[in-house]
């Protein structure tokens, strides 16, 4: 199958540009694993969290809609589960289920997963659909990781917003603005506009 004719398909994600094959999938779904752990050691602590800025979620966000639902949801999963065998791939070189941001961990296989059936549909087309996608993505990271982090910790709904939330909203905001710059520019290049 040439790369013409599957970026011709409705519903073609930017990996769908590849040769089809299960060796892509394959280094698709690992690459996205890697880049997610790689992303992950961009970490600065935050004062009075224990949850800090990560490149991690840019990540998420990023190979889901590049991947599209399925590809974006093993390739989370895959990084869930190695990290939580002990490759110290999470934030900060840690590893591991049962941490304080464990849940933001989910929150990102969820996301990912979301973004990725957007992208589908075109939410990675253009500026202002990339932007819707990025915030659904991250409303989807914040519904199952400041949960987890009330659970993990004991805090209450107002400490855990605050200290799970709050902090990051600037900071995805940038991560957001990112990805509106390059998953467009990446479709026009291509010559692939939706």
């Amino acid at each position: 199958m040439s790369t013409a004719s599957v970026s011709l398909r409705p519903g073609a994600v930017l990996a769908d540009l590849l040769p089809a094959s299960r060796v892509r999938d394959i280094a698709l779904v690992v690459g996205g694993a890697a880049l997610t752990g790689l992303a992950a050691q961009i970490s600065v602590p935050v004062p009075g969290s224990p949850v800090p800025v990560t490149g991690q979620t840019f990540a998420a966000l990023l190979v889901g809609s590049a991947f599209g639902a399925r590809r974006g949801f093993l390739s989370l999963a895959l990084y869930a589960l190695v990290g939580m065998a002990g490759v110290p791939w999470f934030a900060g070189g840690t590893s591991g289920a049962g941490g304080a941001s464990f849940g933001y961990v989910l929150g990102m296989l969820l996301a990912a997963t979301v973004v990725g059936a957007l992208a589908r549909r075109g939410g990675d087309r253009s500026v202002l659909r990339t932007a819707g996608s990025m915030a659904v993505g991250s409303a989807v990271i914040y519904a199952v990781g400041v949960p987890y982090l009330m659970a993990a910790t004991g805090m209450s709904l107002g400490a855990a917003v605050a200290a799970g939330l709050v902090p990051f909203l600037i900071g995805d905001a940038l991560k957001a603005a990112l990805a509106m710059g390059a998953l467009p520019a990446a479709w026009k290049l291509v010559g692939r506009r939706g």
